[in-house]
């Protein structure tokens, strides 16, 4: 089916874009993930890149010419794919469009401004809102701020990184000022699109901007303030006033901030023994949390011969649980895995593999000069090369049709501190082991680090999991959507195997595939785990 593809809003006050350059042609095929055109838009020429796969039908915006945001940019289908009901669809709607602005200017034009209408947001004055940072993002928390209420900002100028569903990014800023307003904390979360702060000249009125913005004054939705203009001077001495309070022991003056004295107080701390951290000395919220109390010696005077029978010691001790907000990518991890084990049904099939000529296979390579090879990436090898033989498994459901993907992109599942992220290696089909090797590593570790890129992780047509390095023997797992299938990976172990009719030492490891009934059937999963152990039990035909 084709998909109509719109002129994209790449920055938060981009009204038109103009084309400055196409990187495919009408007729082309298109990957996800491909660059289909540089998009000039009012700070900077930015590359655009396809959320589909096909063929490019049609391309309605040419090369220097500028149009409004999600005007008809592209059409992307199958080859040879009737589109003239969208462009005449198009046409049409844009046509009805245009009649309605034009019988609806005559009227705004007589139209008296209401009463009491709340006043525009100042000039110079800049509205910031949480970005969109990736084609799946609908909710983003601020990780961190790198600017604080009155600093200045230039245009360049990383502002915060928001964790999105995907990974943590630097947030830069279009404009140049004054910090004037956060309107999420960090660690908060909220939707896009929603206040995330305001820019604007030294000295101006914050509870003016708020109320015009929430009064209908800016395009953006946000929040209204919760103190009035009169309250505002009154909670904010208060506050000043409490946070600046010195507490006093023995005639000491001890800073601390409101939060950490609420918290030491609550765990029967002294702010006397506590040593702060943050400026000049003063206790902060972390100070208390790390405070381990000094042991104390135990008096002299009350030091007495211990009882001939010890009584019985009974546990003691205080009943503690703490409640911990679920961070952006948990809780998208955990939608879309409840999305693919109730919307797919699950089977699985486990073999046995025979390793003793993988074990002697990967000694052999890796006394190669600068070779280093991994029974994982013999994995990943294997999986692409049956994928090859067996496509039914390289699919996605798509309600009416099956779509079947004539190229590999090998997910490879990797555990983060957040959850788990699946980086795609492309074309893993015709990479070697060494070359498998090297994408495993750059990926993970950049995964890690949170210095992934979002289209790093999308297009995957198939998916692998390893525990064998964890001792795993054997596990299930669900299905990463849209693909079909998902392979889990066990330990290998050393055991008494059967061989020829006798018993002698071997190396096995078990292997689970997990399959989406409604596009692979028993009979095909099973044939693909056959091929997959004939390639990992004789490694030398993964290198013809």
């Amino acid at each position: 089916m084709a998909e109509v593809i719109n002129m994209p809003r790449l920055s938060d006050t981009m009204e038109e874009g103009t084309v400055a350059k196409w990187l495919k042609n009408v007729g082309d095929k298109v990957e996800e993930g491909d660059i289909l055109a540089e998009i000039e838009t009012d700070k900077a020429t930015m590359e655009f890149e396809s959320f589909h796969e096909g063929t490019l039908l049609h391309i309605g915006i040419e090369e220097g010419d500028g149009a409004p945001v999600d005007s008809l940019l592209a059409i992307i289908g199958e080859e040879g794919e009737d589109i003239s009901g969208l462009l005449n669809g198009g046409s049409e709607s844009n046509s009805s469009d245009s009649k309605k602005e034009e019988a609806a200017e005559p009227a705004a034009e007589e139209s008296p401004a209401p009463a009491g209408e709340p006043a525009d947001i100042p000039e110079g004055v800049e509205i910031v809102s949480m970005p969109r940072l990736s084609d799946t993002m609908e909710e983003g928390t601020v990780a961190s701020w790198l600017k604080s209420v009155g600093d200045e900002v230039e245009e360049g100028d990383i502002l915060a990184e928001i964790e999105t569903d995907k990974a943590t990014m630097e947030f830069e800023s279009f404009y140049s000022g004054v910090l004037l307003y956060i309107g999420i904390q960090e660690g908060e979360g909220a939707p896009v699109d929603s206040l995330l702060a305001i820019i604007g000249p030294e000295g101006t009125d914050v509870d003016a901007v708020l109320k015009a913005q929430a009064g209908g004054g800016s395009s953006k939705s946000a929040p209204k303030s919760e103190t009035t203009k009169d309250e505002a001077p009154k909670a904010e001495a208060s506050s000043q006033k409490e946070e600046s309070a010195p507490v006093t022991q023995d005639g000491q003056r001890i800073f601390a901030s409101p939060l950490a004295k609420k918290i030491a107080e609550e765990k029967g701390i002294n702010l006397a023994d506590v040593k702060g951290t943050g400026d000049n000395g003063r206790i902060v919220k972390k100070d208390i949390e790390n405070f381990t109390p000094a042991a104390k010696a135990p008096s002299a005077e009350k030091t007495e011969a211990a009882p001939a029978v010890a009584p019985v010691a009974l546990p003691v001790g205080e009943e503690s649980e703490e409640e911990v907000k679920n961070s952006t990518m948990r809780k998208v991890i955990a939608k879309r895995l409840g999305e693919s084990k109730f919307s797919a049904p699950h089977y699985y099939l486990t073999i046995e593999v025979d390793m003793d000529n993988a074990k002697a296979s990967r000694s052999q390579i890796n006394n190669l000069p600068d070779t280093k090879v991994s029974f994982n990436d013999m994995v990943l090898k294997a999986c692409a090369m049956a994928l090859k033989k067996h496509p039914q498994v390289n699919t996605s459901w798509n309600g009416d049709t099956t779509v079947y993907k004539h190229h590999v992109h090998m997910g490879v599942a990797v555990a983060v501190d957040e959850g788990l992220v699946v980086p795609v290696i492309k074309f893993a089909d015709q990479l070697s082991l060494t070359q498998l090797g090297t994408a495993v590593k750059d990926l993970a570790g950049r995964a890690r680090n949170k210095k992934i890129k979002p289209d790093e992780m999308e297009g995957s047509t198939f998916t692998v999991s390893n525990l064998g390095m964890f001792g795993i023997l054997e596990f299930t797992s669900i299905i990463n959507q849209p693909n079909s299938a998902i392979l889990s990976v066990g330990a290998i172990v050393e055991k008494p195997v059967v061989k020829n009719g006798e018993i002698v030492p071997g190396s096995t490891m078990k292997i689970t595939l997990a399959c989406d009934h409604r596009t692979v059937d028993g009979a095909t999963g099973a044939q693909f785990l056959q091929t997959l152990r004939a390639y990992l039990e004789n490694p030398v035909t993964m290198l013809a």
